[in-house]
């Protein structure tokens, strides 16, 4: 269905990137042509990732070990990517989550989801969308969202709560930094 070397030339940041979604994702855009990038919290899960889609694929994967709950350690994996090169594209994909009523829920419970979820996203997407705005480069943003920012679902508040944000922050850059060549888009699997 795709040309081969579909993404020659893309350099891709996938978080979340070392397993689940993330991962596939990450290896397709490897087969595809892409260099990959892949975050996450633990580095050992994210170099394994890397490895083994190496193996399998070809290509160049690098991993980083950061946790996007932290914008001073976004800032340093982004400036250490950039270092390189620019990026092209970003997928924001990481994110956590645990089942709960929401009467039982604490506030360090709901902040454990919000801090990655909502702002995670935010850091990692305005880390690279300001240096491709001062380099003048078009990049591409995809924010991993779910149905329940259009439906709700019991017991997930936080979850549905932060990617709800994810959805607004995506609509408002997009009208914002859509003059620069940057686009943005939320899909809801599922």
């Amino acid at each position: 269905m795709f040309k081969e070397n579909l993404l020659a030339g893309r350099r891709i940041l996938v978080t979340g990137g070392g397993t689940g979604l993330g991962k596939a994702m990450a290896a397709r855009f490897l087969q595809l042509g892409a260099e990959v990038h892949i975050c996450g919290r633990r580095k050992i899960v994210c170099d394994e990732t890397a490895t083994e889609l190496m193996d399998l694929y070809g290509g160049r994967v690098t991993s980083h070990g950061v946790d996007i709950r932290n914008a001073l350690a976004v800032e340093e994996m982004v400036e250490t990517i950039f270092r390189d090169a620019p990026l092209t594209d970003l997928i924001n994909n990481a994110a956590g989550n645990f089942i709960s009523r929401s009467e039982e829920l604490s506030p360090r419970g709901f902040d454990a989801v919000a801090n990655i979820v909502m702002h995670g996203t935010f850091y990692v997407t305005q880390a690279i969308g300001k240096r491709w705005i001062a380099l003048k480069q078009p990049g591409n943003v995809v924010s991993i969202t779910t149905t329940w920012v259009r439906n709700g679902s019991p017991y997930v508040v936080p979850s549905a709560m932060s990617k709800s944000a994810i959805h607004a922050m995506t609509m408002s850059l997009a009208a914002e930094w859509g003059r620069y060549g940057i686009r943005l888009n939320t899909i809801a699997p599922g």
